[in-house]
């Protein structure tokens, strides 16, 4: 055992996102827990949520004080979800680790390519929320040959539902006899954007694949296939996290001026008394 503080094995459990407080109890009576290779089943029991290996079903448990990371190329025909009431294929059924986890960037049913599944709630807020602007990367395929007027329209902007798209990059990759293969990059992400722009220009989307979020990169992962992050993908996380959090700290020296208040200058301020 390190210096750590030791705490409760279900409040573990509960706070690493596995459970409940009730369930992670459940878990540790039905011996699905080990603590360093042992089952343990005496509730109460405490552990170091650091340096204690705790697995459930066999899986390691990630603390709060290590986030689990996965990174998923999610197959057509799977909701990007983690579990369906109606029985649908959904992102659970590809990824099934005893770990409470949230898909970050949603893609349609019909659309394939990177997700990424994550515990970091701060993270996941960062890396969606619009006021971060995070650049996502697609590979669209669409019907016909776009003209270049509707390519500059596509790159500038266009007016969906009274409101304009932020400016885009879109390149022509390749052009088939039929189809013409785009790469997207957008800083924005409303729902079916691309495919409704496309279809708005005239050229609807055949086939749609997120290659990069952030800095993350697809690879050459096959669909329906995952893996974790590896140590240099947190810590380029890590480093997006921080510069949000410094970006979010006040200014020193600066103070918000109540209404009505005068503005004083630095000459006025070294001569007052």
């Amino acid at each position: 055992m390190g210096s750590e503080p030791l705490e409760r094995l279900q409040k573990v459990l509960a706070g690493a996102g596995i459970a409940s407080r009730r369930k992670a109890e459940e878990l540790i009576q039905q011996g699905r827990v080990t603590v360093n290779g042992q089952v343990i089943t005496q509730l109460g029991t405490k552990v170091d949520p650091i340096h204690d290996d705790i697995r459930v079903d066999g899986q390691r448990l990630r603390t709060a004080a290590g986030h689990t990371y996965i990174l998923l190329n999610k197959p057509r025909g799977y909701l990007s979800s983690m579990e369906d009431p109606q029985g649908r294929k959904s992102l659970g059924d590809l990824v099934q680790l005893p770990v409470r986890l949230y898909p970050v960037g949603r893609l349609d049913v019909t659309s394939e390519g990177l997700i990424l599944l994550t515990d970091d709630g701060e993270l996941a807020h960062l890396l969606t929320h619009p006021r971060y602007q995070h650049t996502k990367e697609y590979r669209v395929l669409v019907q016909g040959h776009p003209s270049d007027k509707a390519l500059e329209a596509w790159r500038h902007g266009v007016v969906l539902e009274g409101k304009p798209t932020a400016p885009a990059q879109v390149e022509v990759l390749r052009s088939h006899k039929d189809t013409t293969l785009l790469r997207i990059v957008l800083r924005e992400g409303r729902k079916r954007q691309i495919r409704r722009v496309a279809a708005l220009l005239g050229h609807p989307v055949l086939e749609l694949k997120r290659v990069r979020m952030g800095p993350l990169q697809l690879g050459n992962l096959e669909p329906g296939k995952w893996r974790h992050l590896t140590p240099q993908e947190v810590q380029s996380l890590e480093s997006l996290k921080q510069s949000a959090q410094q970006a979010r700290k006040p200014r020193r020296g600066r103070r918000v001026r109540a209404k009505g208040e005068s503005i004083t200058t630095k000459t006025q301020r070294r001569k007052a008394p």
